[in-house]
């Protein structure tokens, strides 16, 4: 899995460098929901990736496809809004609400 991977995604991307030699996911994801909320009110987290440790959420699964399992399950429930830290260390998708 690399960022390649959301080149077909359709909604908005939005790219965050931090420059944290400690950033773990749950850092990396208090920082996703905070710049998610530039944009919705209240986005809802779908799924997520960490290139950190290659775990995804959800792990559903959905048959062979072209794409991760973790963004077709967020794009089969709306995602509109991906979130990527550090060019994939950690991958945020969300559904604007």
């Amino acid at each position: 899995m690399t960022p390649k991977d959301l080149n077909n995604f359709w909604g908005n991307h939005l790219r965050i460098d931090i420059d944290d030699r400690k950033l773990d996911f749950v850092k990396a994801k208090n920082i996703a929901k905070h710049k998610a909320t530039e944009l919705a009110e209240d986005p809802m987290l779908l799924s997520w990736y960490s290139g950190k440790s290659g775990d995804y959420f959800p792990k559903y699964p959905c048959g062979n496809f072209h794409k991760p399992v973790w963004i077709l399950f967020a794009e089969s429930r709306g995602a509109d809004l991906a979130v990527n830290i550090n060019d994939g260390e950690y991958i945020f998708l969300y559904l604007s609400l």
